[in-house]
């Protein structure tokens, strides 16, 4: 049983988030406060946090940053739901290290979907299972991808992944030359429609950017292919 944090000031929202995440089976920890959030999330490690950004104490944000770099929880999935939904808002919660955003009122149902999207993916166990210890290896060993650490090496340099960067770049690495739409990418990775809204991939890609190039604004290894999408270079052997 999936254990999720319910982030929220709002009872409304917590009674009814709460009575349908329990009705579809997870168990749910509730707090009303940032504070708390980080208390719960560093002792419990819940599998996955729903997150509103105007709460007490410390604001929604500020709480996704500090899971976000901290070890210990930065692996967590996170969802905002919240009330403020402008672009600003939705990137900054996007480039913070929040996997998914959605904005009140909101649908149950829709929830529960992404919520599974966010759990549809093989345990770090089972993945090293699949990968082995060597990991994945691209362009003769200049990057290689440790999916069961959620790490990735450039030329002896390492660096840690999120779920979400690591999936989105496993893909990519085992398909050089292959160009993926947005559209796709957020089908695959995400594991549901998104509404058309593509900033999500635009910003995965941006930091996994910064992770695995030297030059990130002239990239080497992953490239945008103008009005296609994006794929791994194939490298000249």
């Amino acid at each position: 049983m999936a254990t999720i944090l319910l982030v929220d000031d709002d009872p409304l929202i917590v009674e009814l988030v709460q009575f349908n995440l329990e009705k579809w089976g997870y168990q749910v920890l509730v707090a009303r406060d940032g504070q708390e959030a980080l208390k719960l999330a560093r002792n419990e490690k819940p599998d996955l946090v729903i997150l509103d950004l105007m709460l007490p104490v410390i604001d929604g944000l500020e709480v996704c940053r500090r899971l976000h770099d901290d070890p210990a929880t930065r692996n967590i999935p996170i969802i905002m739901l919240t009330a403020r939904g402008e672009e600003t808002d939705k990137v900054l919660g996007l480039e913070l290290g929040a996997d998914d955003y959605m904005t009140k009122p909101f649908s149950p149902r829709e929830l529960l979907a992404r919520i599974k999207a966010r759990l549809r993916r093989l345990s770090p166990a089972e993945e090293g299972k699949e990968t082995g210890e060597k990991g994945i290896s691209y362009g003769e060993g200049e990057i290689m991808l440790f999916p069961e650490k959620y790490q990735v090496e450039v030329r002896g340099r390492k660096q840690s992944l999120t779920p979400k960067e690591c999936e989105l770049l496993q893909l990519l690495m085992t398909h050089p030359g292959r160009v993926f739409s947005r559209d796709y990418l957020l089908e695959k990775i995400w594991g549901y429609d998104y509404a058309g809204d593509t900033r999500t991939v635009d910003v995965h890609i941006r930091h996994l950017r910064m992770k695995i190039e030297a030059d990130p604004a002239n990239p080497r290894y992953l490239e945008t292919v103008r009005g296609a999408g994006y794929r791994m270079r194939e490298l000249e052997q």
